[in-house]
């Protein structure tokens, strides 16, 4: 059984050098999780984060499989960003699933990884139905040679965690979330030929499509980025919805990027940021009042940007 693989899918040898390893989902890879990748690097040793593909409720409770915060290759994107020298995305199983807490502390951390400290969660739980906890792997790491810490939960207020981004992203609450991640929530698509309704009105958008497995705000318009495979990050007017007022039902992101008339972003995949909730979707009666709103919102944009 193919046990470790990369983002990319292929498998990955064992490692022979000693790691200090942090384990989690990492959704969003949120400011709790990046103090996870910053105690471990503590430890004095390359840093492997530890990941699942696909969810493990996927397996435990396929119809309550949360909404995801990135994709995976931006979720190792970002852990690398925070400290992890390596990746490993483990291909969780129902086989997997069914592995006793030593099972998986010989099999995925001691003969795969050559671990020499654990760091992960106060509330973290491993092997078959859940039996493993933070006390149970520091006794399995004094029989196998490595130390196990379990990190306080942090955060202002409430605890830092992917259900609080998911809920703040729920409600529109932009900046809240940004606040929990670090950074402005994103949304990930490849940019796909419209009606190009923007371009006539001379506020040509960006149009990707809404994958429901992910986390997306409700219909609005946002102030944000648009962010280019690159890197090149521009500012933005960002409706998400079905485009009510030429009764369009496809729900959708269409970014338009202030003063910018002349890009071709067709077929590139692109990140786009959302900074602030402007204001809810409405349909308008003809096109000179939807007019009038987009420069509303232009101008709503450069201020909140």
């Amino acid at each position: 059984m193919t046990i470790w693989r990369d983002v990319a899918g292929a498998a990955v040898a064992p490692r022979r050098e000693p790691s200090a390893v942090t384990i989690g989902a990492f959704d969003g890879v949120h400011r709790g999780h990046q103090a996870l990748l910053a105690r471990t690097r503590e430890a004095g040793l390359p840093v492997v984060a530890v990941t699942f593909d696909p969810h493990p409720t996927a397996i435990f409770a396929p119809d309550r499989v949360p909404k995801a915060l990135t994709t995976m290759e931006r979720r190792v994107e970002l852990l690398q960003q925070h400290g992890a020298d390596e990746v490993r995305v483990l291909a969780f199983t129902p086989e997997m699933a069914a592995w006793s807490p030593e099972e998986f502390v010989r099999r995925a951390l001691v003969d795969a990884l050559s671990v020499r400290a654990v760091v992960v969660g106060q509330n973290f739980r491993f092997g078959a139905r859940a039996a493993g906890d933070v006390a149970s792997l520091s006794d399995l790491g004094t029989s196998h040679g490595f130390t196990a810490e379990g990190l306080a939960l942090v955060g202002s207020g409430e605890p830092w965690s992917s259900t609080r981004v998911r809920s703040l992203v729920a409600d529109a609450q932009m900046r809240e979330a940004a606040h929990v991640l670090g950074r402005p929530h994103e949304v990930v698509g490849e940019v796909l030929r419209g009606q190009q309704r923007g371009r006539e009105l001379g506020y040509p958008t960006a149009n990707t499509p809404i994958d429901d497995s992910y986390a997306v705000p409700p219909d609005g318009v946002y102030a944000g980025r648009v962010v280019r495979a690159g890197g090149d990050a521009m500012a933005a007017a960002i409706s998400i919805g079905t485009n009510p007022t030429f009764g369009e039902h496809e729900r959708r992101v269409e970014s338009y990027v202030l003063d910018r008339s002349d890009l071709e972003l067709y077929g590139e995949t692109i990140r786009v940021e959302l900074v602030d909730h402007l204001r809810p979707m409405v349909a308008f009666d003809g096109v000179d009042a939807l007019l009038a709103q987009m420069a509303d919102d232009v101008a709503a944009t450069r201020r909140a940007l």
